[in-house]
Parts: structure tokens; sequence; C-alpha cells
């Protein structure tokens, strides 16, 4: 049984390795045994990554690499398949919100500017479709891999003030669907595509809508957690074991599933 759970060996690229989630994962991913790609558009985040990754001992190489930029994924995929072989899992970890795409409590959606709508339906819909379609074509040519997206509650049903992130974590919910029934139907069930949808957690990027200066609970906090029955944000490494999952032979007949890490958010009415 430990065995159809084990990703020991795999080629495993994962996008926005340099931020908080990506290196999550990547640590997880290192002490299971796999050899992982870390791509990062800031090449400090990236060095500092790898740096953490070899000397837990596993196998790590960085690549600086944008999502938003077919070329350089391309090189990126041909750099990995000469060193390695093959790609047998892809993590598209890279996106998150877009400070100026976050309205403010008193803004209404007419005050949000579109050049911050775009940047960040760009970042999360096409920053998880490039990669797909550039490390996925290996999949399809070596007719096996996995694919895992991350997608958002903000997908179930509408969370105030996020339109742009909504919209586009959206998109990914359905790409994932679309994207696994292609490579299913074309290439094979060996190449599998899902997502996760975590719930919410205290990161970088939502801290100051979560967490007041003196750290105590923010009213949205409150409200989240009201609506979570377990009562708690979840810890960052409480995705890993999904994500493993998923990428390993145990969810061999899994694919084009959005599995919500939420606590139970996404099941409750909050009646």
């Amino acid at each position: 049984m430990n065995e159809m759970f084990s990703i020991a060996g795999k080629v495993a690229v994962i996008t926005g390795a340099g931020g908080v989630l990506g290196g999550s994962i990547a640590k997880s991913f290192i002490q299971q045994g796999a050899r992982v790609v870390a791509i990062d558009i800031r090449r400090e985040n990236l060095d500092a990554r790898v740096k953490e990754l070899t000397d837990l001992g596993g196998e790590a190489i960085g690549i600086v690499g944008n999502v938003l930029d077919r070329e350089s994924l391309q090189q990126v995929a041909d750099e990995i398949v000469a060193r390695w072989g093959r790609i047998d899992i892809l993590c598209n970890i890279a996106g998150g919100n877009v400070p100026g795409a976050t309205l403010a409590e008193d803004q209404t959606i007419f005050d949000m500017k579109i050049a911050d709508w775009e940047k960040v339906t760009q970042l999360n819909m096409n920053g998880t479709v490039y990669p797909s379609l550039v490390f996925g074509r290996v999949m399809a040519d070596q007719r096996s891999g996995s694919i895992v997206n991350v997608s958002s509650m903000a997908a179930f049903s509408a969370i105030t003030r996020v339109a742009g992130y909504s919209a586009a974590k959206t998109a990914v919910s359905n790409f994932t669907q679309w994207m696994a029934m292609e490579m299913a139907m074309k290439f094979g069930d060996k190449v599998r595509v899902n997502a996760i949808a975590p719930g919410f957690f205290i990161g970088d990027q939502n801290r100051a809508v979560l967490i007041n200066p003196d750290g105590s609970l923010t009213e949205r906090s409150k409200k989240v957690l009201a609506k979570t029955p377990m009562g708690r944000f979840g810890d960052i490494t409480e995705l890993n074991g999904a994500v493993q999952f998923l990428c390993s032979e145990a969810a061999s007949f899994i694919t084009g599933v959005v599995l919500p890490i939420d606590g139970g958010f996404s099941s409750f009415s909050g009646v």
C-alpha cells in the first residue's frame, strides 16, 4: 500500500516554488524522494529555495522561468528532459491575488482598475494554462504524468472584494476538468489532471485582511471561521498530503477533480 502513495524518483516541476505554498510542496516532495525542479521568476527566492531543498539531502535544481512566457517555459522543459529524460509531475502553484485587484471595503466593482483585473486573471488563469501546455506536452508524448492545479474557495461561491481572483480561479477549475478530459481521451489513462482548492490559510498575501496589526482577528477572519466547521485556519503543510496523493498511483482513477482542503468551509451553509 505504501508503494501506491509513493512519488520517489519522480521528476516534479513546481512553479512558484520560491513562494510559501510552492516551497512547502517542494520540501515535502524532496522528503518523499522526488526530484524537484523549482521554477520561480525571482532569482533570489529561487536560490534560497534550492539551497533549502538540497540541504535536506534531495535532488533539486532551480530554473528561472516566467509562467506567462511560453518560450521561457519551453526552454525549461527542454533543459529538464535533457537532464532527467522525463517529467512526471507538474504542480502549477504560481499565482495568487494582486493587491490592486482587492477591493477596499468602501469600494465597489466599478472602482477596480482594469489593469489590476488583467494582472490577476493573467497570472492565475494563463499562469496555469501555459505551463500545462508546455510540460503537459512532454507528458502526452510519454503517455504518463500528473498535473495538479490550484483553485480556490472563491471558485465555489462568491467571496467579497476579490472579483478578479475569483473569476480566474473559477477558470482554473474549469480548465482542470477540460484538460483532464483532453489528456485522458487523446493520450491515455496514465495522464491525469486534477486541482486542489485550498480553504483559508494565513500567508503573506492575505495576512493584512485577516490579522490586525495587534495580532487580533479582523472581522473578515471572524466571518471565515464562523463558516468553517473546524473553526480554525489551515496550516500550509496540510495541503502536502493531498497533492502527493493526487500525483501517486493511489489516485490512478482520479482525474478532473477539484479537491477542497478547507476544514469544511465549502460544505457548510453557515446555518
